[in-house]
């Protein structure tokens, strides 16, 4: 009956194909017709995606992989599940966070996939998705190794798609490991490397774009090397990239890494904007890294605009809500601010004592 169903749709009703295609795979696994029915979880999965309803695109990827288990293990099957591992981590980056371990189990069977499949140029997304788990888990020189081997891989295939990925992430762990010349200099050839048109389909494998995460990381690069001015230009050019858009997860890394930069800046007034908004977009999509790093920082607005407990409060939750996903990369940046904003409170006290 099931089968029979879906065939009907298929038959009648087409256009449910595109709309609404989790319908055609429920049926189809509920008649046993497996192969059809992990083709269309995995048409939902993406489509979810591509809606930025990652949440709901976990889910059905998951189930996807669920049928994939009915399968023979053969290297065709193995490469449909390459493709759902991948997708699901992309996913998960958002969903749980970048240090995850459900991210990180994901992409770790990924990676398996792709190197016992031959490292095909078409998933170069799997490497680079499995450095930045562990570059925000603060393991750095697991990372640091990743990004070399796609950066190693990429140049000789003369792999244009690779190499962006590659000086992408390596500018991103270099910059962790607080080494920016070197950062910079990978994030500016990630950026003359792109190609809107030739690599939008970076943006579905990695689930951003590409010229958002290395604007918005180059801004507090070069804040570090001593240019103020020239990142917030950048940071707000990666946010206006992001809203143009109207990319979700592109806005909540442009806006936590542009919260940070003012941060670093000491423009209270945008930080308090800004952070609002991070906020807002992490509840909006329930993206719980980023929806914590928006408390901390709104917390050390609250401390610099006087209202100390409140303040101090939110850093501590904010504090802890970003290490329970598991991230350690912004852990001592927010020790430093818990620190300061104890300081302050104690110089408050002395006052008061004078007074």
């Amino acid at each position: 009956m099931h089968a029979q169903i879906a065939e009907a749709l298929e038959t009648h009703l087409p256009e449910l194909i595109d709309s609404q295609p989790e319908l055609f795979a429920q049926h189809f696994a509920e008649a046993g017709l497996v192969e059809n029915s992990i083709a269309y979880w995995g048409k939902a999965g993406y489509r979810s995606a591509t809606r930025s309803a990652m949440a709901e695109a976990a889910a059905q990827l998951r189930k996807g992989l669920d049928q994939l288990t009915l399968l023979p293990d053969t290297p065709e099957r193995r490469r449909q599940e390459l493709e759902f591992w991948s997708a699901l981590g992309a996913v998960l980056l958002a969903v749980k966070g970048q240090a995850a371990p459900e991210t990180g189990d994901a992409y770790v069977r990924a990676q398996e996939l792709w190197e016992q499949l031959g490292s095909s140029s078409e998933f170069l997304q799997v490497p680079y998705g499995h450095s930045r788990y562990h570059a925000v888990r603060g393991e750095l020189d697991l990372a640091r190794r990743l990004d070399e081997d796609l950066l190693d891989l990429s140049r000789r295939r003369n792999d244009s798609a690779g190499l962006v990925l590659g000086h992408m992430s390596s500018g991103r762990t270099l910059m962790y490991a607080g080494k920016f010349a070197s950062s910079r200099s990978h994030l500016e050839m990630a950026l003359t490397l792109h190609d809107p048109i030739i690599h939008n389909p970076l943006v579905h494998q990695i689930g951003n774009y590409p010229q958002v995460v290395a604007q918005a990381s180059l801004a507090i690069v070069l804040f570090c090397l001593g240019f103020p001015e020239r990142a917030v230009v950048r940071s707000n050019t990666a946010i206006a990239e992001a809203r143009r858009r109207s990319h979700p997860t592109a806005l909540a890394v442009s806006l936590s890494d542009g919260t940070l930069l003012l941060s670093l800046v000491g423009d209270d007034a945008a930080l308090d904007a800004r952070a609002d908004k991070l906020i807002s977009v992490a509840a909006e999509q329930d993206f719980p890294l980023w929806g914590a790093q928006g408390t901390l920082y709104e917390g050390w607005v609250r401390v610099k605009n006087g209202d100390l407990a409140e303040g101090i409060s939110l850093l501590r939750s904010g504090a802890n809500a970003y290490r329970a996903t598991w991230a350690e990369a912004w852990t001592p940046y927010h020790i430093a601010l818990l620190a300061s904003a104890s300081e302050i409170v104690e110089q408050v006290k002395e006052a008061v004592i004078l007074c």
